[in-house]
């Protein structure tokens, strides 16, 4: 069943603590997926941009708290990454890591599939790993020490998570029996919905950033559709990672 086999999409406020229990890893209450139940786990994608919500207040806290103890803005940064890769469970860095493994590290489809199922990490998935870290650092100690990295943190992981729904939503499971496949596609108005949060935030507060978000999303998405034919978890957890760096380097570019 896919999200778009049932026509009367209604948000639920259960929608929220589904999109949460798939996308962190805080101690909350979520029922087993099957394929067999009525209301498929892709309808809560219209709440993800409200994760991302979620987890940048739990990450500004952090560096409020740091902050607040005298650290300077260096040390704070590390705190908010800590903050945001604890909540996930760093599961947006593992997929990165596996596509930037399996996409340069594999010829064919199937194998660019078998090499990111691996738990192993490769020199690619390496790479990316501290490339990410290390431009989300650059850029979140920049912005804390401007005093103006608040509103940044909260767009870049709204929009973020609107942009996971786009794709979800444009791209087939490439692995039926993976994660995404498991829990199928959004429905129109979900992605809708999704992605209607990320703009008006990111419009509003950082307008600049919307081109550039959308220009990185279509360019993952054709990346992922001519590399595995589709999208996964992996590809979904990427997509989060590039548009993340890519509203906070943008907010940075607005302070100069």
């Amino acid at each position: 069943m896919t999200g778009n086999d049932i026509a009367d999409f209604r948000p639920r406020l259960a929608d929220l603590t589904t999109a949460l229990g798939l996308l962190t890893r805080l101690p909350l209450p979520l029922s087993v997926f099957t394929k067999d139940q009525t209301r498929v786990p892709a309808h809560a994608a219209w709440a993800y941009p409200l994760v991302g919500l979620v987890i940048a207040s739990l990450s500004a806290l952090a560096g409020w708290v740091a902050l607040s103890f005298g650290l300077p803005s260096t040390a704070a940064a590390l705190f908010v990454l800590l903050a945001s890769i604890a909540s996930t469970g760093a599961m947006h860095e593992d997929g990165l890591a596996d596509c930037a493994d399996g996409f340069w590290g594999g010829w064919t489809r199937d194998r660019r599939l078998e090499i990111m199922k691996d738990s192993q990490i490769g020199t690619y998935g390496v790479v990316a790993l501290v490339l990410s870290l290390g431009l989300r650092f650059a850029a979140l100690a920049a912005l804390i020490a401007s005093g103006g990295y608040l509103m940044a943190l909260i767009c870049a992981a709204v929009m973020s998570r609107a942009a996971m729904v786009a794709v979800m939503y444009a791209l087939p499971a490439a692995r039926p029996a993976g994660l995404s496949g498991a829990t199928g596609r959004p429905p129109k108005h979900a992605m809708a919905l999704a992605v209607l949060f990320g703009v008006v935030l990111v419009g509003w507060v950082l307008p600049m950033a919307l081109i550039a978000v959308l220009a990185v999303t279509f360019g993952v998405a054709l990346v992922a559709r001519a590399k595995i034919g589709g999208q996964t978890g992996d590809v979904l957890g990427a997509t989060q990672q590039i548009t993340e760096i890519t509203v906070l380097l943008t907010a940075l570019a607005a302070l100069q």
